[in-house]
């Protein structure tokens, strides 16, 4: 059974950094990608991060380019997400899925979905 746990959201003011991180065990595989959504209230989910594990593939959106870095920890299992330069638009919660099914890395096609972990920020 394959378990995400996020953690590392919170408050911060604008301007600010957080670090989620997105725990993932009962996985044998090397291979597969995370990613990070998150979701506002009132709008649609949106794909923020993404990369394959063991490999060199990383996704950015537009949308937090620059401020953004998604990473990961071999040895945790941990896919982390550093966000700097915060502003109120990044505000929802962010929720880390696992192993692409199929179509795009921002898709909704992933077998393994977190619980979530909320990131506000305020001006």
């Amino acid at each position: 059974q394959v378990r995400l746990v996020e953690s590392g959201g919170g408050s911060v003011q604008v301007g600010g950094s957080l670090r989620l991180s997105c725990a993932a065990s009962g996985y044998t595989s090397r291979n597969f990608y995370m990613a990070w959504f998150r979701q506002a209230p009132g709008k649609k989910r949106e794909g923020v991060a993404a990369m394959r594990t063991g490999g060199d593939e990383i996704y950015v959106a537009a949308s937090v380019k620059g401020r953004f870095t998604i990473s990961e920890d071999n040895v945790e299992n941990t896919v982390h997400l550093q966000m700097n330069s915060l502003k109120p638009e990044d505000t929802g919660m962010y929720i880390c899925a696992a192993v692409l099914r199929a179509g795009s890395v921002f898709g909704a096609e992933y077998d393994y979905w977190g619980q979530g972990t909320q990131v506000t920020v305020s001006s």
